[in-house]
């Protein structure tokens, strides 16, 4: 029977029209890509038998995701084919933007300028084994190789259920999956689905420069945003004394975030990588000879077992040290120059400012100070976090100079299924396939380091500490949520096998073409087949 996508030839094709619909983040085409890929799926024989089996989601912005299910009629168990079609930004590509979404046209257009890319890059170009191009690593690929199982599944009547589910803004703050979580507890109800696995096509992550080994993932890292708002003493620049500025007391905290190994976890021998800044800023728009009294910073922080709560109380105990230090330095120097100091720095969790405004004006007076914050779709949900700190500081003064700690977004969870039965299976078949039939070497990783949507399935937190986030990030409840108590329902557990690429997100993105189109598609329909209720009876 001829196929759509089901030769190496035909998926290349597919994957470069992939590519071809350009979905930036929080762009059009990002809008426009869920109904291109729905009328795709609907092309196959098996959807338009069942139209009702392929669906969008709403998510925001216009954004929607698309699920696809193949159900065979006496089976359960279910698969679900997890991917993300959002990519990154293009700018980097300069002149050759407009062909950075064409894979094909921008690797012939390379070598025209190979002299611009590095050694290894301009290696792989001349190899002929790789196509470049924005979404051809991270992860049009993914979502290509998942398409073509849906095909081969409904065209031959695997004895198993696929669902695939694939959303816009995993890139920014992964809102797609966010929203799509719901969307995957009602087809399991709707249809009497049993999750048995959440499978990611995420490419292969390079563990440092000129890695080439090929990796498969039994979980996922964590990420989380812990943030703080430094609020000080405005003073003109003639009398400096007479303050103090939000600059020099965020350098104490921030010296000490970077870098700091107390956030560091070691599991199955794999280590978080080392917390650093991501944004620091004076909120201080214009000059004048005012000085700046607040600051914004936010420092990433991997995790792969320690919960938000964990990660709270280490940063709140840093901070605090890093206040007395501060309070320390800056009373030295007022004994050293006989002047008054203008307080000590006083180190708040967000959710005590919170309650400490409402006790002195009241629920419904904070409510409409901060509503018109919310009402800023220009801002981002880090840029309203800080927004709305600042209206409670400013109208709260008597607490400063402070230190006020909060989280920012996003917030993804670390998961891991490396003691999984079923995954321990799984992964012997891929990696004894791959060494088999195509020589391949394969080796397991515990925790993704690319992050991914998989945070937001088999949620597993007994303590529920969850709240801690949710109480200390401004904005949660309004502009952004994560859904904890569905996610826990979502139990099955996750994998992440995915096609070799290298350079993600920078100009030199690039797929391997062999492991892609001809490797991937063979171990991953054996891998499936291998846990179908047919092969299990």
């Amino acid at each position: 029977m001829a196929t759509l996508w089901g030769t190496p030839e035909k998926l290349e094709e597919l994957l470069c029209e992939l590519v071809s619909w350009n979905s930036i983040t929080l762009s059009e085409g990002e809008v426009n890509f869920a109904y291109k890929l729905q009328d795709k799926l609907n092309l196959l024989p098996y959807f338009q038998e069942h139209p009702e089996y392929v669906s969008l989601g709403e998510v925001n912005w216009g954004r929607q995701y698309v699920t696809a299910l193949y159900k065979h009629p006496e089976a359960t168990d279910t698969i679900v084919l997890m991917s993300h079609f959002d990519t990154v930004q293009t700018e980097e590509y300069g002149d050759l933007e407009p062909l950075s979404c064409l894979p094909r046209e921008l690797t012939e257009a390379f070598k025209a300028v190979s002299d611009e890319l590095d050694t290894d890059a301009q290696a792989d170009l001349h190899s002929g084994d790789y196509l470049f191009g924005r979404g051809t690593m991270d992860m049009k690929a993914g979502l290509a190789l998942h398409m073509a199982l849906l095909e081969k599944a409904s065209t031959e009547e695997w004895p198993i259920n696929l669902l695939l589910m694939t959303v816009p803004d995993e890139e920014t703050n992964s809102a797609g999956m966010r929203y799509g979580v719901s969307k995957l507890l009602d087809l399991e109800r709707e249809h009497g689905l049993d999750f048995i696995l959440f499978l990611n096509g995420e490419p292969v992550f390079a563990f440092k420069p000129g890695d080439q080994t090929h990796y498969l993932y039994t979980g996922s890292i964590g990420k989380i945003m812990p943030a703080a708002f430094f609020y000080g003493k405005e003073t003109h620049v003639g009398e400096p004394l007479s303050g103090i500025t939000s600059s020099y007391i965020s350098t104490y905290l921030t010296h000490r975030m970077e870098w700091n190994t107390e956030f560091t976890e070691t599991v199955y021998g794999e280590k978080t990588p080392l917390p650093v800044t991501l944004t620091q800023r004076d909120i201080k728009l214009e000059y004048s000879a005012q000085t700046p009294y607040r600051t914004s910073a936010m420092y990433n922080v991997f995790l792969m077992e320690r919960s938000a709560a964990e990660v709270f109380e280490i940063f709140e105990q840093v901070a605090i040290d890093a206040a007395a230090h501060c309070t320390r330095d800056y009373h030295a120097m007022c004994e050293r120059e006989n002047v008054e100091p203008v307080g000590d720095i006083r180190v708040l969790r967000y959710e005590e400012l919170m309650r400490y405004a409402i006790e002195k004006f009241g629920v419904e007076y904070v409510n409409e100070s901060l509503h018109e914050t919310m009402m800023h779709p220009e801002w981002d949900v880090r840029e309203k976090s800080m927004h709305i700190t600042d209206i409670l500081l400013i109208n709260c003064q008597e607490l400063t100079p402070a230190i006020v700690l909060m989280y920012a977004p996003p917030y993804y969870p670390a998961v891991n299924s490396s003691e999984d039965e079923l995954v321990k299976k799984c992964v012997d078949v891929v990696v004894g396939n791959a060494r088999e039939k195509f020589g391949l070497e394969i080796k397991q990783v515990h925790y993704f380091n690319g992050i991914s949507d998989l945070s937001y399935v088999n949620y597993n937190d007994k303590s529920d500490s969850f709240h801690v986030y949710e109480n200390n990030t401004p904005i949660y409840g309004d502009s952004y949520s994560i859904p904890f108590e569905a996610m826990k329902l979502l139990k099955a557990p996750v994998l992440n096998v995915g096609p070799f690429g290298k350079d993600a997100h920078k100009r030199t993105e690039r797929l391997h073409i062999k492991n892609t189109f001809e490797e991937m598609p063979v171990l991953l329909e054996d891998m499936i087949l291998s846990i179908s209720v047919k092969s299990r009876s």
